[in-house]
């Protein structure tokens, strides 16, 4: 019996050393990545910087090459709204553009736009499945049919599985 016990006392022992490498392991590897991500995002703020400046230089280009010819009051008006226009069109082109009046639900629109701060859903279909033909409609499945339900609008796949990212 005593050997039983020093053996599992030895099969402990190990069990804690190979968790302690693990989680040393673990958190060497996570230390790599999160330095690597520091450098990466020091790098996009410092292009952003640098982005910034580069807009401001030729925003004063635009308007000393304006002040040429009008006076500078009017050269400076023109160049900011001509900012104002860039900035807007830059704003637009951001952001989803249904593809026509109460869209967002119809074939080819853009699902409406989730605050942020709201859970993810994931998509229903338009009728629950083995109910309706192929316009989507409740009612009973067609003749000859086998009563599977109509292809999704937005080409997903219910059964499919998931990726989460």
């Amino acid at each position: 019996m005593d050997r039983m016990d020093h053996l599992e006392h030895l099969d402990r022992h190990l069990v804690d050393e190979l968790a302690q490498v693990a989680r040393e392991t673990v958190r060497d590897e996570l230390r790599e990545q999160t330095r690597k991500q520091r450098r990466k995002a020091t790098l996009y703020a410092a292009s952003g910087a640098a982005a910034l400046y580069a807009g401001a230089a030729l925003a004063l280009t635009v308007g000393l090459a304006l002040a040429v010819g009008l006076p500078d009051w009017a050269a400076a008006l023109i160049t900011a709204a001509l900012l104002g226009v860039a900035a807007y069109l830059l704003r637009g082109a951001a952001r989803p553009h249904p593809s026509g009046p109460g869209s967002g639900h119809g074939v080819g629109g853009d699902a409406p736009a989730v605050p942020s701060g709201a859970p993810e859903v994931p998509p229903m279909p338009p009728v629950a499945p083995g109910v309706g033909g192929a316009t989507g409609v409740p009612g009973p499945p067609a003749p000859g049919g086998s009563g599977a339900a109509a292809p999704r609008q937005d080409g997903t796949d219910p059964e499919a599985p998931r990726e989460r990212g």
